[in-house]
């Protein structure tokens, strides 16, 4: 709970990930005894702004250490969308030490680049304009480009090649790689952005010189094209997956006011007219020792670690005036908003209503109500698969962000049966939450699953390093240990209480994807063949997940995970677990045979 989903990138804009993970705990991930424990961090200050939290814990020789700027995509603005999620990646270009052979050529080079490109957006003003006027029907198209522009970016791909003589790929990378470290990776959320890597223990220098150097002299080197790549990422993400594009306007449709409207990724005319003065801006306004919270975990004395942070990360000056906060608060909803579309998809539902954000009052009954709804033996998937069976699968998600929250339950239609089918029975369960008592063995047994999720999560530094990055992230890292007391003393009276309040007519909004004529239905997998009827529908979502992670690292984590704990899997759901086993090992091998150039 109240943590953002990690990964490159992948904020929550993003479904087919964020499914994949719930779906293996539907597919019945193993519990294991819980213990009331609390991650024992301890707070620093720099004198230039950082925060400083360590966790020390010598049970592996590794430190888990890592970073979260405080801004996401909700601090951006139209005409920049997408900017926080591009700093993910310009953050591993280098230094002027690292990712160059020659530093000085390199400078010079980009001041070079930064002149054409000027000229090149004076020329694509000029398009825009011929576009408003109609003289034009894209303006990305070879026809719509002047003869000067040609010449522009003839002389800019000029200067892209002589850049490639001097540049480096990846240092940053083989520099910790070589030194033992793994796990380099980076992800956008609406609210923060978080860097991370696992070193060994004696390595903890390494980790404050480079972290420090791409905070105190970072080179955006490649800026346009990595732009590039994100745009591309952007098409794989958004555009080719069958409801990537539906869901995006559907949030756009959900949010009014709030800047969690766009997405974190950024809309496709803004990537591609992105700046780099604008990027050099956005990276003075929100980069800056006041903004950032270092995050260390693992095998280390203390008051070593303190020192050799405070010793190199000092060197940063601090920020000229504090970074701009987010003001713009979402409008009350007054009316029931419907989406429809027509996808290459299973029909399926998909609802949301406004709920509260990190650290409400209201965020801890609603996580419970999530747990009552949720999971094989909750009651949307006993009600509309088991019972009415109008639905092959349904989950609920309370996401509270850092400034607004959602509350969201999908459903993926039975054959035979509707949409309308499936919204009927849906809320006839939320009728039955709101005005049945809830049996207190329910809801104890909610509470008890949750907190063995959470003890799990203290096995390694890695896991305790995310849960205090994420939480820090989204504004306070003591959720960590306090949302667990707050959600056990929640009562089936606050559960009936939000869900009245929350989950009504009129803040809600329903999206009902269809299948598009002609697409026919979805080719049967051979390996789909002794699943039931309830699992083929998660190892789809499984297949279409890993089709657009692009970390073969994670993934192989993921899938060894997974590998230990066969041995314990209920053998009815034993064929799910190694069929998605399967699939992960294959998506890894795809991954590492292909070139790193070509990776988005």
């Amino acid at each position: 709970m109240h943590s953002a989903f990690d990964g490159c990138s992948e904020s929550a804009q993003v479904h087919g990930v964020n499914y994949l993970l719930r779906a293996w705990l539907i597919a019945g991930v193993t519990a294991v005894s819980v213990s009331a424990q609390k991650i024992p961090v301890v707070e620093k200050r720099l004198a230039n702004g950082f925060k400083l939290l360590l966790v020390e814990r010598h049970e592996e020789p590794r430190i888990a250490g890592g970073w979260v700027a405080h801004v996401g995509s909700a601090n951006e603005r139209p005409g920049i969308t997408g900017i926080a999620h591009l700093f993910e990646h310009m953050m591993f270009k280098g230094t002027p030490t690292i990712g160059t052979t020659d530093a000085t050529r390199d400078l010079d080079i980009l001041v070079q680049q930064e002149q054409v490109r000027d000229e090149m957006r004076a020329e694509e003003a000029r398009m825009r304009q011929a576009l408003r006027k109609g003289d034009v029907d894209d303006i990305t198209s070879p026809e719509s480009k002047s003869d000067h522009y040609k010449e522009l970016e003839a002389r800019f791909q000029k200067l892209i090649e002589a850049e490639r003589q001097v540049l480096v790929k990846n240092e940053f990378d083989r520099v910790y790689t070589t030194a033992g470290a793994s796990g380099m990776n980076a992800f956008t959320t609406e609210d923060m952005t978080g860097y991370f890597i696992t070193v060994p223990s004696n390595k903890l220098e390494l980790w404050c010189w480079m972290e420090s150097e791409r905070l105190l002299h970072p080179v955006f080197r490649e800026f346009y094209a990595e732009r590039d790549v994100v745009f591309e990422e952007r098409r794989m993400r958004t555009e080719s997956t069958p409801t990537g594009k539906f869901a995006e306007q559907f949030n756009a449709m959900f949010w009014d006011a709030h800047p969690y409207h766009w997405p974190v990724i950024g809309w496709p005319s803004d990537i591609p007219a992105i700046s780099k003065k604008q990027a050099d801006d956005f990276y003075q306004q929100y980069y800056q020792p006041d903004n950032i919270t270092l995050v260390l975990v693992g095998d280390f004395d203390p008051s070593v670690a303190e020192t050799m942070v405070t010793k190199y990360f000092s060197r940063i000056p601090k920020g000229s005036s504090p970074p701009a906060e987010v003001t713009t608060l979402e409008i009350p909803s007054v009316g029931e908003k419907r989406y429809y579309a027509e996808a290459e998809t299973n029909p399926q539902l998909d609802i949301l209503w406004r709920t509260v954000g990190f650290g409400h009052k209201d965020s801890y009954p609603l996580d419970v109500l999530q747990l009552l709804l949720s999971g094989r033996t909750g009651r949307l998937y006993k009600g509309l698969v088991l019972g009415r069976q109008v639905a092959t699968e349904a989950a609920a998600l309370q996401e509270s962000r850092k400034w607004a929250g959602a509350f969201e339950i999908e459903a993926e239609v039975r054959e035979g049966k509707t949409t309308g089918d499936v919204e009927a029975a849906l809320y006839e369960e939320l009728e039955r939450i709101k005005n049945e008592a809830i049996p207190p063995e329910e809801l104890q047994k909610v509470k008890n699953q949750f907190a063995a999720a959470e003890y799990r999560k203290l096995s390694a530094n890695f896991p305790i390093f995310r849960q205090v990055l994420q939480n820090e992230g989204l504004g306070d890292w003591h959720e960590v240990n306090e949302a667990g007391p707050r959600l056990q003393a929640v009562t089936a009276e606050d559960v009936q209480r939000v869900a009245k309040k929350y989950l009504v007519k009129e803040n809600r909004a329903v999206a009902v994807y269809t299948r598009k004529p002609g697409t026919g239905g979805a080719a049967e997998d051979p390996d789909l063949e002794g699943l039931s009827a309830e699992q083929k529908p998660i190892i789809r979502r499984v297949v279409q997940a890993l089709g657009q992670e692009t970390d073969a690292d994670k993934l192989q984590q993921q899938a060894d995970a997974i590998e230990s704990r066969l041995g314990s899997t209920d053998p009815k759901k034993l064929p799910l677990q190694k069929l998605i086993l399967k699939k992960l090992r294959a998506r890894v091998a795809e991954l590492k045979s292909t070139p790193a150039d070509k990776k988005p």
